[in-house]
């Protein structure tokens, strides 16, 4: 554990910081998982407003450092790939 008060501060906005950051990452896999039911069960409206909420957090995510923008896009990319591939079956 730390000593000085500065250190102290730091280790706690740093804990603040990664729970945050682990809060968005469970909400884009939570938004992800909806959207491939919502493929599978072919619903179409539902399917788009799904998807662009995905597309939403990802960019957020970049945006706000929690995720690399290589990531974010391989992120949207596969699931545009699955989702293909469920609705031609």
């Amino acid at each position: 554990m730390a000593n000085i008060k500065s250190a102290k501060k730091r280790i706690l906005t740093a804990e603040k910081n990664r729970l945050q950051n682990v809060a968005m990452k469970t909400k884009i896999k939570t938004a992800m998982k909806k959207a491939l039911e919502f493929a599978s069960a072919k619903d179409a409206d539902a399917l788009k407003n799904a998807l662009s909420k995905v597309y939403q957090l990802c960019d957020k995510a970049v945006s706000k450092g929690v995720l690399h923008k290589n990531t974010a896009a391989r992120k949207k990319s596969r699931l545009t790939i699955a989702i293909n591939k469920l609705l031609a079956e």
